[in-house]
């Protein structure tokens, strides 16, 4: 997938925002305020919103499905 993870994980920016199907969104752990306080700064942001960096690929998720916005906003602002 074309995202750009600027920051490598560590919360800073928004490239990694990413759009998680409505059946996959429940099956993930809350988002923590750190997050929540990132994903206000992106772009195109839904209710399902959430930055990929942040969501720990296990078993139970195998198969989630993702759309990456049509438009995103780096925090960073660079």
């Amino acid at each position: 997938m074309p995202l750009e993870g600027t920051c490598e994980g560590q919360m800073a920016c928004s490239t990694c925002h990413v759009i998680v199907g409505r059946e996959w969104f429940g099956k993930l752990p809350e988002a923590s305020e750190e997050e929540e306080d990132m994903l206000d700064l992106a772009a195109d942001v839904h209710a399902t919103s959430r930055l990929s960096c942040q969501i720990l690929l296990t078993e139970e998720l195998d198969g989630i499905e993702v759309r990456i916005p049509a438009e995103s906003n780096d925090a960073q602002g660079f």
